[in-house]
């Protein structure tokens, strides 16, 4: 009876291991990343070039307005790729540009 209890016991140690691993794996995986076909990217005009912004639709645009010196970029200025308070838990590109851009503060 013992025997049968201990090995469920170490069955069960095992898969949650095994569970904990994973999730520690999901959790390093990088977050999703922006596609300018996203709703939300579409209704601020977001692109993943600041070079390719209409400029004609977004006469306030400057090419010198990138998501790196956005003050609602979330990662450093020489990173691809970061967070926006904009998008949520989705990055964005760090040469990128949308029309809630806001030069970031000195």
């Amino acid at each position: 009876m013992k025997d049968s209890t201990r090995r469920i016991f170490i069955i069960r140690a095992a898969a949650g291991g095994s569970a904990i691993l994973g999730l520690s794996e999901l959790a390093r995986a990088a977050p999703p990343r922006v596609e300018e076909s996203d709703e939300t990217a579409q209704a601020l005009g977001y692109k993943h070039d600041t070079n390719k912004v209409d400029n004609k639709r977004y006469p306030k645009h400057s090419p010198t307005q990138r998501c790196t010196n956005c003050s609602f970029w979330q990662g450093s200025a020489t990173d691809e790729w970061g967070g926006c308070a904009m998008f949520g838990r989705k990055q964005i590109a760090g040469p990128g540009w949308c029309n809630a851009w806001a030069a970031k503060s000195a």
